[in-house]
């Protein structure tokens, strides 16, 4: 058991006395089209547990709000958090696990909007000489990012984030390959114009591909979390 819903206070006291590692997803409630406007959470929770479970390294619950201004905007359920707000989380979070006696972090990210957090983490780190904070963008890990390129071309809320576990029952996919955004456009669109230039929510690609290619992907960024929870660190 790692998944720290699963353990009493005694328990993870007891595990505080052999290591201090722990594991703390960061995911966002956003829309994904056509899959469950929980799918960031789902990812970086799931995938920190099966990284987790065969070491034994505890996992905290996924902090399930992020950043996703423009889709807050457009898209019912899709709450967003300020900036100021989301890093000052992230950094009582890590002052509390810090006091517990926990000193090696490892963030394991499932929502691109967050990544103001790997560097709030380094900030952190920079002012704690025996704390170590690793922010892991899950999805884009070299081994786990290249099975992705290798398998085809996708986006947010594409076959890349399709899932077994983040389809909803009853729920049919479009057969055909959407054009993928205009990136230029994206960038200068406001948030009142962003429903009419995505649509649906996706950013292009297919909607779904083969299960066997996307457990192949599932298994690389499980074993590239594990990696980092295993030898990831500054040797001391």
């Amino acid at each position: 058991m790692v998944r720290i819903r699963d353990l009493n206070w005694m328990q993870l006291a007891e595990y505080l006395e052999r290591d201090d590692r722990i594991v703390l997803p960061l995911g966002s409630t956003e829309q994904h089209a056509y899959l469950s406007l929980e799918t960031d959470n789902m990812l970086a929770e799931r995938v920190s547990a099966e990284a987790a479970e065969p070491i034994g390294v505890p996992v905290l619950p996924v902090l399930p709000y992020g950043l996703t201004p423009y889709f807050a905007a457009a898209y019912p359920g899709s709450p967003t958090l300020r900036l100021e707000t989301f890093l000052a989380v992230i950094r009582d979070l890590l002052d509390s696990l810090y006091r517990q006696g926990f000193r090696r972090f490892l963030l394991v990210n499932g929502h691109g909007g967050n990544t103001p957090a790997g560097s709030l983490a380094r900030e952190w780190t920079s002012e704690r000489a025996d704390a170590q904070a690793i922010f892991h963008n899950w999805w884009v890990g070299p081994k786990t990012w290249a099975v992705v390129e290798s398998t085809g071309k996708g986006s947010h809320a594409s076959w890349m984030e399709n899932f077994p576990w983040t389809r909803l029952a009853g729920v049919e996919l479009p057969d055909e390959e959407k054009p993928m955004l205009d990136e230029g456009a994206y960038r200068v669109v406001g948030p009142d114009g962003l429903r009419d230039l995505i649509g649906d929510g996706s950013f292009g690609g297919l909607y779904q591909r083969d299960d066997e290619e996307m457990l192949r992907i599932w298994q690389t960024g499980v074993e590239e979390v594990r990696e980092l929870l295993e030898s990831g660190w500054r040797r001391e």
